[in-house]
């Protein structure tokens, strides 16, 4: 009874073993990752083979996951290459690397389980950007976005933007691709950047689906101090010391400037010096600073001749005049002064001061009178010798005037037609000898400004 039962398990058992499926799988696809921004599949390539009897068999999970294709025949013996796209049905917070159970069960429900581990990540995790070093003087950079994934994203879009630049670009970007693009620089842009790492900003657009990635652009550290001068101007003289930095870092600058003890008297700074040295007959200035990039420093030094010049000048003119002076033998200044006259005639009182710097004989006085006017009868202490009303002449006469020795003379004269403006008198001469010699000397013009009276207005 034993041996009868024992015989249909074994037949069991064998006829199992028969049918089971028996299959080679092999995944030849590598770093499979899943983008979850843009709702698309993982694919594997796989190559199945089939060791046992033709069968058609179903690809299945148990996490949730949507599978293609979800059945496929492979005859016995044959070897199928099949893209397996695997994307979860719902939302999916899961980051990172993740092991995917599923199977492959036969028409007969024999099965077998596998695993494929793949990448889940964000479209901006997908993207790395970055540039080559910029210098101050440089005038385009090439920055580069690299596709770090298996993922082909097709069509792209790229906006970049930094403190240099900002350049946008559409182009199409395969698996672990790299793009590189050249961009041409403002130095206007950066010129008062300092050294350092700064921000490169990207924003990715694929499939109206946009990531913002942040990349590193390095500014070199370059010392550049441009230093220029200028000079002009000759009583005036201006001298300019420009300096400007044209690099990326605060550079120290010390500049100093050179005068001597008389100079700097008529010399104006600015700015003003942060340090002043005198050295023998010279005055040294020195200014400390530290220009930031962009930033220039002027430092403007005048030295205005004109004053000492004037004042040389004057300096000559009084001694010119001083010694002119002292040559002179006698001098004349006529003075001219209004006066009321009783009959309301227009009366000038004339004085004529008379000075004999040095020793001098027979002298002769010769004053003349302008038109239209006539000689009050009566004089100053001092009489004239004649009077000639035909010639408008007036004389007087000196034997000698010894020196240093003053004479004042004083007349007035009138007449009854009104005068209005600017009257003048002629200069007095004065005619007489000197050891021998006869000289000629004048006084000054003297003049009066007439303005209408009350009485010719009311008439």
């Amino acid at each position: 009874m034993k041996k009868i039962l024992i015989i249909p398990i074994m037949f069991i058992l064998i006829f199992s073993l028969v049918s089971a499926i028996n299959l080679e799988v092999e995944k030849t696809s590598k770093n499979e990752v899943l983008v979850t921004d843009l709702g698309k599949p993982a694919i594997f390539n796989l190559k199945i083979k089939n060791l046992g009897s033709s069968d058609n068999f179903e690809f299945y999970n148990l996490l949730g996951f949507k599978m293609s294709p979800t059945e496929t025949l492979i005859s016995s013996d044959e070897t199928q290459d099949i893209e397996l796209k695997i994307s979860p049905i719902s939302a999916f917070d899961y980051r990172g690397f993740y092991t995917f159970n599923y199977y492959i069960r036969g028409q007969d429900d024999s099965e077998i389980n596998e695993d494929l581990t793949f990448k889940i990540i964000d479209l901006k995790d997908a993207f790395e950007v970055g540039s080559w070093e910029i210098y101050p003087e440089s005038n385009s950079l090439e920055i580069y976005i690299h596709n770090k994934v298996n993922f082909d994203f097709g069509d792209t879009h790229a906006k970049f933007s930094s403190m240099f630049f900002e350049f946008e670009e559409d182009f199409t970007l395969g698996p672990n691709e790299r793009k590189n693009f050249k961009v041409q620089l403002d130095k206007e842009d950066f010129k008062k950047l300092m050294a350092g790492f700064y921000t490169l900003n990207t924003e990715v657009t694929v499939e109206n689906k946009t990531a913002e990635i942040e990349g590193n652009i390095k500014f070199v550290e370059k010392d550049i101090l441009v230093t220029t001068t200028k000079s002009y101007g000759l009583i005036i003289n201006t001298e300019i010391v420009e300096k400007i930095n044209e690099g990326n870092t605060i550079t120290p600058s010390k500049t100093i400037l050179k005068k001597n003890i008389i100079s700097r008297l008529f010399t104006t700074l600015n700015p003003e010096p942060t340090e002043v040295n005198r050295k023998g007959l010279s005055i040294y200035y020195t200014w400390d600073n530290e220009i930031k990039p962009g930033e220039s420093l002027e430092i403007k030094m005048k030295t205005n001749w004109l004053f000492p010049l004037l004042i040389i000048i004057l300096i000559l003119v009084i001694m010119a005049l001083t010694k002119q002076y002292s040559k002179t033998n006698l001098v004349l200044r006529k003075r001219v002064a209004f006066v009321k006259a009783k009959g309301g005639e227009f009366a000038l009182k004339v004085t004529i001061f008379v000075e004999a710097k040095k020793y001098i004989e027979r002298v002769s006085l010769i004053d003349r009178l302008p038109p239209l006017v006539k000689v009050y009868e009566k004089f100053g202490s001092e009489k004239p010798l004649r009077v000639n009303e035909k010639e408008k002449k007036i004389e007087w006469g000196f034997e000698k005037l010894e020196a240093g020795e003053k004479r004042i003379i004083t007349y007035v004269i009138y007449s009854k037609v009104g005068v209005l403006g600017k009257f003048a008198l002629p200069r007095t001469t004065a005619i007489y000898e000197k050891e021998g010699e006869i000289h000629e000397t004048e006084s000054n013009k003297a003049f009066f400004i007439a303005e209408q009276r009350k009485k010719d207005l009311k008439e």
